[in-house]
């Protein structure tokens, strides 16, 4: 009889047919058997589930990790500790780093770095800016999922950071989106209407409007809707796989919506502090409550679950953003002169978990936007997203009536001191353990930092 390397036994597993109270066998770091615990076969290590839900491990499709080129902030092993502790076993990383990876010399760079460090799996989008046209087309050909770029000129001291990454104006977008669609890519975007934000910014400024809430005003949502309306007409036009990143409006989602009807090949993603927070976060935590867009009015947050529940919706990130806190503090004195973003990769599930139990979401709606639909749309399924024969051993183990207090002292991000937004707030539903490909790299909340390197490289299933 073979003996499996791993037994998950006494577990409420969330298979593709729902949940069943079964086990698992794990062999070579594949799921090898799925079965009632009597039927399991031998195996040299043995997990007693205790009756928790045994569901598929996280796949994180939008994160930040700065590292190379600012590892201050984050690094691969730091990052992906947070996002073990999260229930994550794989992070999409976007490209911002110093240089980001628009070439295909930059992208082995960055898998270098993350195979020595990295204690989950990940994958890797590549940089996509009008200024490194010539570039798309080789990049395009190496191990990555998808592309991203931005709408904005590189901030200002952050230009090595947004390098080959943006494109600035409507001929340079329409330029970028022509080029992508040759390669048959998806290209995620960051969609918010430059012109608009930049003159209120001026005008705020003017103004001597420069505190938290000043924030939201200078991106009002009408940014955010005229970008997307334009990256579906220009889509449209050129044949262009595009995902919209974090959308924070229900306007922007019923226009996906729309598109989706008429059979355009269009993706939305979305982000736990757009559903869970609102723009008061801004008043009482100023820089660091600030994200791109930034929170919105309650009104706008409870339209946008609609988009959730509806099935709009196709994808759960974290945006994952670490800064330093002197980099945010900055904001106390101009809002617009700090960073936006925040960590929050290991809180993703907690979070969602909790909106289960106030009734907000499904269990079987939140696999899907973070684990089934990520996997599907970036070409990973089925070796990830799902727990089904064949597939990697990736779980996340979870104790959904189990409560905690988050505390961003105990976070694993080299930023955690950052992460206030939900510091203090009682939730329920708390990741125990993680597995990656059958490794067990999160118990009870401790992540071993000897497990770096455990992590491998993920691209499109061939």
């Amino acid at each position: 009889m073979t003996i499996a390397d791993l037994v998950i036994e006494n577990v409420n597993l969330y298979s593709e047919g729902g949940i069943i109270h079964s086990g698992v066998a794990v062999k070579d770091g594949k799921i090898v058997v799925i079965a009632a615990d009597r039927y399991l076969p031998p195996a040299r290590n043995v997990i007693d589930g205790k009756g928790q839900h045994l569901l598929p491990g996280g796949i994180d499709p939008h994160v930040h990790f700065r590292d190379p080129g600012k590892t201050e902030r984050e690094t691969f092993q730091t990052g992906t500790m947070a996002a073990a502790a999260g229930g994550v076993t794989t992070i999409c990383e976007h490209p911002i780093s110093m240089p980001p990876p628009y070439s295909p010399e930059l992208l082995k760079r960055r898998i270098a770095v993350a195979s020595q460090q990295s204690v989950v799996d990940f994958a890797f989008f590549g940089a996509a800016g009008a200024d490194k046209l010539e570039e798309i087309p080789r990049i395009s050909r190496e191990e990555m999922i998808a592309f991203k770029t931005f709408f904005h000129k590189p901030p200002e001291g952050r230009e090595e950071e947004f390098a080959g990454l943006t494109m600035a104006n409507d001929a340079k977008i329409y330029e970028g989106f022509c080029a992508i669609a040759k390669t048959g890519k998806i290209l995620a975007i960051h969609a918010e209407n430059d012109d608009i934000i930049a003159e209120q910014i001026k005008k705020l400024r003017k103004a001597g409007k420069v505190t938290g809430i000043h924030h939201a005003e200078s991106r009002p949502p009408i940014s955010e809707v005229e970008a997307v309306a334009k990256v579906l007409c220009i889509a449209a036009e050129t044949g262009t796989r595009v995902q919209l990143c974090h959308i924070s409006t229900g306007a922007a989602a019923e226009l996906v919506k729309k598109a989706k009807q008429r059979g355009q090949e269009v993706y939305l993603e979305t982000c736990p502090h757009y559903l869970l927070a609102n723009e008061s976060a801004l008043e009482k935590l100023g820089p660091f409550a600030k994200c791109n867009p930034p929170l919105r009015k309650q009104e706008i947050v409870d339209d946008l679950w609609r988009y959730v529940q509806d099935g709009t919706v196709d994808l759960i990130g974290s945006d994952h953003g670490p800064f330093l806190p002197s980099e945010k503090e900055i904001g106390y004195q101009d809002i617009f002169t700090a960073p936006a973003g925040f960590p929050g990769i290991d809180l993703r599930l907690p979070l969602l978990l909790n909106a289960m139990k106030s009734g907000k979401i499904t269990l079987k709606r939140i696999i899907e936007l973070i684990c089934t639909n990520p996997a599907k749309t970036y070409g990973l399924y089925p070796q990830k997203g799902a727990i089904r024969i064949g597939a990697d051993a990736d779980f996340v183990m979870v104790d959904l009536e189990r409560a905690f207090v988050v505390d961003r002292q105990k976070g694993y991000s080299r930023s955690a001191d950052t992460a206030r937004l939900y510091d203090g707030l009682l939730l329920y539903g708390l990741p125990t353990m993680t597995i990656v490909r059958g490794r067990v790299v999160m118990r009870n909340g401790i992540v071993a930092a000897e497990d770096a390197g455990w992590g491998q490289l993920v691209t499109v299933s061939k």
